[in-house]
């Protein structure tokens, strides 16, 4: 006895806090091997992705244009000239300003008169340093003539300050996640170790996921971003914090019907072993789909996310169970389960739904069947037209207040050209085509026609000395042009996608890259990403359940209630973006990340039911099986819900708008697979359904036999 309930626990958690102590310092370093450049985020295959690569041919380092604006209300003064004339010196200093010698930093006026903006290129292949390099930039115009307004904002401005509001993941996000999960473990259980226990549980696996993740990004196996650090966080907690309920749970119950700690222990891990590591496997198959897509910001996340599922799933199994072993019934203290207490899960709400159920299966899941189905018919009008970058930011930032100040005054988006790359016997009819182009900032001079020969007030902040000769390399020439409208703005893909039309006739071997072209291609490929990994997550579900649940039926009717239950989410969500919240729109890649968490772990709280309804149903039928699942397990799956929705809504403490959409659409979409499907919709259905639902099984072939808890849960008035 003492081996069973003293020293294997104590082994196994001296393993764990051994490899807590390993991977441990490599988590903590986690955000140093982040990518966050473009590099991190393009679509592996897509044209603009090509003209980076001919790019770094003419030129040794990764840039980013970085646009410093001043502004005058009433016109620039003479001073005001002298001192942007001596920013331009200042910035030539700046550590990771990269200066051509031929094309030193101007000043472009604008024709108002009221504004100027100058272009610095930074060096952008290292995040930390670009922090920096902005920084630097920050302080030289920290202190303006009175009455000049200075800000620096442009792709180098966006990107810095994207960085630094993603360096909020390692500290507030993680506060806020623990927090939240410690208070409503707190209210649940209302016990005072068992929270810590959880928790402490689920930060082993989050270190042990966080330290591999490390030593793979660092040996350039996986990347990682701010965005998939801040999911991997989020799911490691609250998908070991899930599967943690579960076990507690049903510890909890066994503690009542056996004296020993130990035996309890068994009989509740045999019951709740299968559905975590379904319920894990499910989550991971269906992120390491994202593999699948061609988005590079996708295709990392997948198996990102996959390892802190999977250390959630090792950790709920083997130091969890060890910790409570070696607690006992005082994990529960002060509200501890007494061996032969009374079990109470049949009682109260989930009592009352189970004779509603029992009575009125089929009005109950047709109705809310058609209230998903009014709400999924809203997906059409989601807004997913190009965002700007500056509106990505929940808060007003120092490159959306530059941005603003641009906009106002310059009409074309000259510190953001498209790129062209050309054969090198093509760049006249290149330069001939861009300068009579709609889309493209118009210019002549009196030599050759081409759209680098922009005067002054609309010059060219990249080239104010004059233009120079299209450089080639490899006989590949690189053309830059600047479109007519705003690089992150919708018009401008409209431009780059007929910019493109229009020069597959005079050479289709050229090219188009650049912002606009990169979100294009984004937008394209997303949406192509789309229909390659729904179908493949469907399945690898739709296998797991099969395998789960011994049937075929079943897992059929799972996936149909948790797709409905997504497009519904999708379905309000798109009403909130566009009336509640005013959100400028929705990026391409958010609908694809939500399907994935929603479907993924939404169908979690089905397998919980569901494996416990399959254990009732072979000890005394179908019908009473469901129902005395849904009675057991309603506490505990709801609890489950609110926690992962707390856990995924602390995503909203950093302040982009991306993830403040994920955190949203993840958030409501669990409450409403806890509350609605898996409480109302899924044993509404299967009790309508009966024992067809384990078919080809022979368990759809047993008649119902309810025991006597069962009967004294549907009739509790009888004598």
């Amino acid at each position: 006895m003492l081996l069973r309930r003293v020293i294997l626990p104590l082994a196994v958690v001296f393993l764990a806090l051994a490899g807590a102590g390993v991977l441990g310092p490599a988590f903590g370093k986690l955000s140093q091997v982040q990518k966050n450049d473009n590099s991190a985020f393009l679509p592996q295959a897509a044209e603009s992705t090509k003209v980076l690569d001919v790019l770094t041919g003419f030129q040794d380092e990764q840039i980013i244009p970085t646009t410093i604006i001043a502004e005058r209300r009433g016109g620039l003064t003479d001073a005001d000239k002298d001192q942007l004339e001596q920013y331009a010196g200042d910035f030539a200093d700046v550590d990771g300003a990269v200066i051509d010698e031929n094309q030193p930093i101007k000043p472009v006026y604008a024709k108002d008169g009221e504004a100027a903006e100058l272009v610095v290129n930074l060096k952008a292949d290292d995040s930390e340093k670009l922090i920096e390099s902005v920084k630097d930039l920050r302080k030289v115009v920290a202190d303006p003539p009175a009455g000049l307004t200075v800000k620096v904002g442009g792709g180098g401005g966006v990107l810095g300050d994207f960085i630094k509001a993603f360096g909020a993941i390692d500290g507030i996000l993680l506060l806020v996640a623990l927090g939240v999960v410690f208070l409503i473990l707190l209210l649940v259980y209302r016990a005072l170790l068992l929270p810590f226990l959880v928790l402490i549980s689920a930060m082993i696996g989050l270190a042990a996921a966080g330290g591999i993740a490390y030593y793979l990004a660092r040996d350039d196996v996986l990347d990682i971003s701010g965005q998939s650090q801040g999911i991997l966080f989020i799911l490691a907690i609250g998908a070991a914090t899930d599967y943690s309920l579960l076990l507690v749970a049903r510890f909890r119950e066994e503690l009542r019907d056996h004296p020993q700690p130990w035996t309890a222990m068994k009989r509740a891990y045999g019951a709740t072993f299968e559905p975590i590591l379904a319920s894990g496997a499910t989550v991971i198959f269906g992120l390491l789909c994202l593999l699948l897509a061609d988005m590079s910001s996708l295709a990392g996340l997948g198996p990102v996310g996959a390892l802190g599922i999977a250390g959630a799933v090792l950790s709920s199994l083997t130091l969890l169970p060890a910790l409570l072993l070696l607690f006992g019934r005082a994990a529960f203290w002060p509200v501890m389960p007494k061996y032969g207490s009374e079990h109470r899960d049949t009682r109260g709400l989930w009592g009352r739904l189970a004779r509603l159920i029992d009575r009125k299966a089929r009005p109950v899941w047709i109705g809310t069947f058609l209230v998903l189905a009014a709400c999924a018919a809203f997906v059409p009008t989601l807004n997913e037209e190009q965002v700007p970058q500056t509106d990505l930011f929940l808060t007003e930032v120092e490159a959306v207040q530059a941005q603003k100040i641009i906009d106002e005054h310059f009409t074309a988006d000259a510190a953001n050209p498209a790129q062209i790359a050309v054969p090198e016997y093509q760049v006249f009819p290149t330069l001939e085509l861009l300068d009579g182009h709609p889309g493209i900032a118009k210019a002549t001079s009196k030599k050759q026609p081409s759209v680098f020969d922009i005067p002054d007030p609309d010059a060219d902040p990249l080239f104010p000395g004059g233009p120079p000769a299209p450089k080639v390399v490899d006989g590949k020439a690189l053309v830059f042009a600047t479109l007519d409208a705003p690089a992150d703005s919708a018009k401008a893909e409209r431009i780059v996608r007929q910019l493109r039309n229009d020069l597959d006739a005079i050479e289709p071997a050229a090219l188009v890259g650049g912002n606009a072209a990169i979100q294009l291609d984004v937008r394209d490929t997303t949406q192509a990403d789309r229909r390659v990994v729904i179908p493949a997550i469907l399945v690898v579900i739709f296998v797991v359940l099969a395998l789960l649940l011994r049937s075929i039926v079943a897992p059929v009717l799972l996936l149909i209630a948790n797709v409905l239950s997504f497009g519904a989410t999708l379905g309000i969500s798109a009403v909130l973006f566009n009336h509640v919240f005013d959100f400028p729109g929705v990026d391409p890649s958010t609908p694809l990340i939500g399907f994935v968490f929603l479907v993924a772990l939404g169908i979690d709280y089905s397998i919980f039911l569901m494996t416990r309804v399959r254990e009732e149903a072979i000890k005394q039928g179908t019908h009473p099986g469901i129902l005395k699942g849904l009675s057991v397990t309603g506490g505990v799956i709801t609890s489950a819900g609110v926690v992962l929705a707390a856990t995924f809504a602390a995503l909203g403490v950093i302040p982009i708008l991306f993830l403040a959409q994920i955190a949203f659409i993840v958030a409501f979409g669990v409450l409403l697979d806890a509350i609605v499907v898996r409480s109302l919709l899924v044993p509404a259905l299967a009790h309508d359904v009966g024992s067809l639902i384990w078919w080809p099984s022979k368990l759809w072939r047993e008649k119902d036999h309810a025991d006597a808890e069962t009967e004294q849960m549907l009739h509790p008035d009888a004598s």
